[in-house]
């Protein structure tokens, strides 16, 4: 799967804030570029894995579930 990102530096410090548009809420940071894309990726993953998680939560019992990679 590929998402697009935007990077804002936010201090004389360096921390570059990366932001995924398409994933509401998924905001990472890091002292440089790399780290910055790094981390949003690692923040991508954890809200794909914790939205599959609330819906899962709403699914009726006994409905046959299958995983799909993406």
């Amino acid at each position: 799967m590929v998402l697009h990102v935007t990077l804002q530096p936010v201090d004389e410090q360096g921390w570059i804030v990366a932001e995924c548009p398409a994933l509401p809420g998924c905001i990472s940071q890091g002292r440089t570029e790399e780290e910055a894309l790094q981390n949003i990726k690692e923040a991508a993953t954890a809200w794909m894995w914790a939205e599959d998680q609330k819906a899962l939560d709403q699914l009726p019992a006994g409905q046959p579930q299958f995983l799909v990679a993406v």
